[in-house]
């Protein structure tokens, strides 16, 4: 069965963020009352993903390489985004970014006090991604960009768990249709099924509805744009259909790797579902 295969150190797996940095990412999310910028808040949630993957690989002895990690930025150019000692890194082991953020950042947060109310509280937070928002937005460029990192790293890992693209952008290509690129991630395949591209696209728009894990263009507004990231997108497989469900999601066996319109909520909930593992050793 398919998107079955076992995650260890002698066989890991590999996520791969696409990270929009277009100058539009400086407006702010449209989420009412909010003037949070949509790469400030999509930074954030890359920088939290990577600290619970690194605490999800902690064993005793240290961090174990069950993954590693890509991250690619486009807006006025196409690269590598981690920043620090593993700038201009395509691939990075997970134990490597454990031991290489840019800093450490104090941030504090909200949390139940035990007795009913709620009480402020510092914690640290490894920043190994900083946000930026300049250009257009390069999307050919970089699905081509990801499709040959993806292809060397499954001819190093021919049996792995398939690759995990997620694509996070706020606005349409402006480097021509990506459809063809896009299928040329998915066409990839290791012994254990074909990479997943998803796409989640996060709004300024203070209307217009967010749609979560669609199954049809029926579900999608009468946007062009809307319809050709979801037709981009992977079909969830059946582990992630059944924690989307479980996150209290609407799922069916055709619902997709997308979100349209996403305000931050959606950003961590989607990021969160699409890298958890189903066979972890």
């Amino acid at each position: 069965m398919a998107y079955s295969a076992e995650i260890s150190r002698q066989n890991p797996s590999l996520f791969l963020f696409l990270v929009d940095q277009s100058g539009s990412m400086q407006d702010a999310f449209g989420t009412a009352g909010s003037a949070r910028r949509k790469a400030d808040g999509v930074a954030d949630a890359i920088n939290r993903l990577l600290q619970n993957l690194v605490i999800r690989c902690a064993k005793s002895e240290g961090v174990r390489d069950y993954y590693s990690i890509s991250v690619f930025g486009y807006g006025s150019s196409v690269g590598p985004a981690l920043g620090g000692a593993l700038m201009g890194r395509d691939v990075v082991p997970i134990s490597e970014i454990a031991n290489n953020p840019i800093r450490i950042e104090e941030r504090t947060r909200k949390e139940e006090d035990g007795a009913g109310g709620l009480v402020e509280r510092t914690v640290k937070m490894p920043i190994w991604f900083d946000p930026v928002a300049n250009g257009g937005t390069p999307m050919c460029d970089a699905f081509r960009r990801a499709q040959e990192t993806l292809s060397s790293w499954i001819a190093q890992h021919p049996i792995c768990f398939p690759p995990i693209v997620i694509n996070i952008t706020d606005g349409e290509s402006t480097d021509g249709d990506p459809s063809t690129a896009a299928d040329g991630i998915k066409s990839l395949t290791s012994n254990d099924g074909n990479a997943l591209l998803f796409n989640l696209h996060v709004s300024a728009a203070l209307e217009g509805g967010k749609v979560e894990f669609p199954d049809s263009e029926r579900a999608l507004p009468g946007d062009q744009y809307a319809r050709l990231l979801f037709n981009m997108s992977s079909v969830l497989p059946d582990y992630m259909r059944t924690i989307a469900s479980q996150e209290g999601f609407t799922v069916t066996p055709a619902s997709r790797g997308f979100v349209f319109n996403g305000d931050l909520t959606a950003v961590v909930r989607f990021i969160d579902i699409g890298t958890r593992a189903a066979n972890l050793r």
